[in-house]
């Protein structure tokens, strides 16, 4: 068992000046906490915390790392408290030991791909401190190396979290030979039979992998030495995990996967690889598309390499890599972060950029003396572009940064995402535009009553939700352009004194909308809710079903008489001082009986009404201004628009134009939309017969539930 001299004595050897105070009271303080507590290996459980502080001596860890090992389980499996630990250690140590008490709470659940990314990530995001990780790692380690302990399933179990989990990060972390390690204990539980055949296979060829080693290592040393090129050679037998996947990715069984044995050679410049890799393929064949250079064209990372498979001496393939001593010390150091490549896909542009800073951790440790310097330039926040939540059953979800509590809801389940009010977040209740941050535990709130609201798009930052969200919105408004439509031909309708009963269903209704290639009545009233079609279109095209006579048509003839008998006061204003002129009503005013008004003498039309503080009068000549009256006896109808703005709801076009309808006036054109921030805007064209009904409409309109602004345009 390792003792606590093992663990100071490697500090001092990497680190002379190392206070080792901090590790020596994080002993005593762990091994009074836990006291009474046995492994199932039957031993103290101070000896697995005191394993796992030898792991990071092994990484070089400064003092607050290694004390951390030892306090790792103190907050889960002891009475101590974060605060006490706080207060003990200092909130450095602290905050390492809360990292990896968050992390041992996550639970593993499948062994999807994907879901084994977002835990990878989730760790990750939740480790600010990379000491959180390594920790958590060496934790793992020893765990695996004691995992005989526990039951088969719990090996099983563990074994599978492990390999998708902990071994990837380990190799995230460019720790080849933890990486390694985890693997090789993953493959003996969850597959001891194949586990023991590569071991039973690669110990019987021993001798013959050794003798190939050297053969090749000597025939190399030779060609090397022969036009002055100094180089160390290495070999090395692959370990038993990566000779396993070779057999699953090529179908292959142990005594078929030949290239088991990794040779590497390291030189002492760039044009020394160059030269090495010609000598290589002098000696034996190279496999075809087998050949990378990562000198030219670095990884991410900053690894450098020229990689080869040859044929070898005994026809087998074997895979050769050239570097310099400079790119040997980034590889070697863990720097590599195979993760992706390994895993057998490419590495996406954010992730390479995020471990970009890995590839100065060796750099960093060589030239900072001091590991407090050195671990001050590794605090990070991982992943800055997405956050990892859980579910209440424990499913991670990622999401972009910036993801509210509606963004979850839409990616649990339509219905639930348009359903939600709130949400509880680590159990305490927050609104629905509450971010969402890594760690959280999700717990949506719904309602029956609730619908989204066009506004939640300023908000939501995922597709599917706001595709989701547009689509609701459409139908929505669909529905209150039904409601609306069909007021406005009900009101026509009664205006006409036409007695339609069950507007919808009506058999003449459902010919007129097929005349007019609607596939619905509800499609019909619909597009006259949208304006984009008129009642009187619809009402013309129902009076001869109805039996109604259409009115004939005036002759020209019949037009001249008529005009020539209407009273001059049929247009209901009059002109001061003239008579017999021809009248019409600004468009840019619509005045109303009852406004004070001023006529504008108009070349060829007679003369514009228009309202006195009308904008356009400003800057036309005085002498073109005539005094004009309302006649007060006129009972005609006169066209005015009004703007509604209100928070958007269902049902308050309907509301509106109800209050409209009520007040005898007519609604003779309509316009929706939906503003970014949920208002709604309504613009409705009506005809009044005076300025004084205009009023008790924008007065009555303003008492509608919902409705901000009433103003006339």
């Amino acid at each position: 068992m390792i003792r606590l001299t093992d663990i100071t004595s490697k500090v001092l050897e990497y680190h002379p000046k190392a206070d080792i105070e901090l590790i020596e009271k994080a002993y005593v303080y762990s091994a009074k906490v836990h006291q009474g507590q046995i492994r199932l290996s039957g031993e103290p459980y101070l000896s697995h915390l005191l394993e796992a502080a030898y792991i990071l001596t092994q990484l070089k860890m400064d003092v607050v790392c290694i004390a951390a090992g030892l306090l790792h389980d103190v907050i889960e499996d002891t009475p101590a408290d974060l605060k006490e630990v706080t207060e003990l250690f200092g909130e450095e140590t602290a905050n390492i030991v809360d990292g990896v008490t968050k992390i041992s709470k996550i639970h593993f659940k499948n062994r999807e791909l994907r879901q084994a990314e977002n835990v990878r990530k989730m760790i990750l995001a939740m480790s600010n401190d990379i000491r959180v990780i390594l920790v958590k790692l060496a934790d793992r380690l020893h765990n695996m190396r004691t995992l005989g302990f526990q039951s088969e399933r719990k090996q099983k179990l563990i074994a599978t979290e492990t390999l998708d989990i902990y071994a990837p990060l380990a190799g995230r972390m460019g720790i080849h030979w933890i990486k390694s390690g985890l693997e090789d204990l993953c493959l003996y539980y969850l597959e001891p039979e194949i586990y023991t055949r590569i071991k039973n296979e690669t110990s019987q060829r021993k001798n013959e992998i050794d003798t190939f080693i050297k053969e090749v290592k000597q025939r190399v040393s030779e060609k090397l030495t022969e036009v002055g090129i100094q180089a160390t050679i290495t070999g090395r037998q692959k370990n038993s995990y990566s000779i396993y996947r070779k057999m699953v990715d090529q179908d292959l069984n142990v005594s078929q996967v030949y290239d088991v044995i990794a040779f590497r050679v390291i030189v002492h410049s760039i044009k020394e690889c160059y030269e090495v890799l010609g000598h290589i393929h002098s000696i034996w064949k190279p496999v075809q598309k087998r050949f990378k250079d990562y000198i030219s064209v670095p990884k991410a990372n900053m690894y450098q390499s020229l990689h080869t498979t040859v044929i070898g001496p005994f026809g087998e393939r074997m895979e050769v890599q050239i570097r310099t001593w400079d790119m040997n010390l980034v590889a070697e150091s863990g720097i590599a972060a195979h993760w992706r490549y390994k895993e057998g896909r490419g590495a996406g542009k954010t992730d390479e950029s995020q471990f970009e800073w890995l590839k100065q951790l060796l750099g960093w440790q060589k030239d900072l003396q001091d590991p407090l310097e050195f671990l001050d330039t590794v605090k990070m926040d991982l992943f800055p572009d997405e956050v990892y939540v859980f579910t209440p059953n424990g499913e991670v979800k990622a999401f972009p940064k910036g993801a509210t509590v509606v963004d979850f809801a839409y990616s649990i389940h339509s219905e639930v995402g348009g359903k939600c009010m709130g949400a509880k977040i680590n159990g305490k209740m927050v609104p629905i535009r509450c971010k969402l941050e890594t760690g959280n535990i999700i717990e949506i709130i719904t309602s029956p009553k609730q619908h989204p609201s066009k506004d939640w798009l300023d908000f939501v930052t995922t597709s599917k939700a706001k595709t989701r969200i547009r689509h609701w919105m459409k139908t929505g408004e669909k529905t209150d352009s039904i409601n609306l439509g069909k007021s406005i031909l009900e009101k026509a309708l009664q205006q006409e004194h036409i007695p339609i009963t069950n507007l919808l269903k009506n058999e003449y209704v459902v010919q007129v909308a097929a005349e007019l290639s609607f596939q619905s009545t509800e499609e019909l009233v619909a597009q006259i809710g949208f304006g984009k079609i008129s009642a009187r279109q619809v009402i013309t095209r129902l009076k001869p079903r109805l039996g109604i006579e259409k009115e004939k048509p005036q002759s020209l003839v019949g037009k001249v008489v008529s005009r020539l008998k209407r009273p001059k006061k049929d247009h209901g204003i009059r002109v001061d001082g003239m008579s017999d002129m021809l009248v019409s009503f600004a468009n840019c005013c619509n005045p109303l009986p009852g406004e004070k008004v001023v006529g504008f003498i108009t070349r060829g039309r007679g003369i514009t009404i228009h309202r006195n503080i009308c904008a356009q009068l400003k800057n036309v000549d005085s002498d073109l201004l005539v005094d004009v009256t309302w006649d007060a006896s006129n009972k005609d109808a006169y066209g005015a628009k009004l703007k509604v703005i209100s928070v958007e709801r269902k049902g308050m076009l309907a509301d509106v134009s109800m209050v409209i309808s009520q007040k005898d006036a007519n609604i003779i054109h309509a316009e929706a939309k939906t503003t970014a921030d949920n208002k709604g805007i309504a613009v409705f064209t009506i005809e009044v017969e005076s300025y004084r009904q205009l009023q008790e409409i924008m007065v009555a309109l303003k008492k509608v539930r919902s409705v901000l602004i009433v103003e006339r345009i």
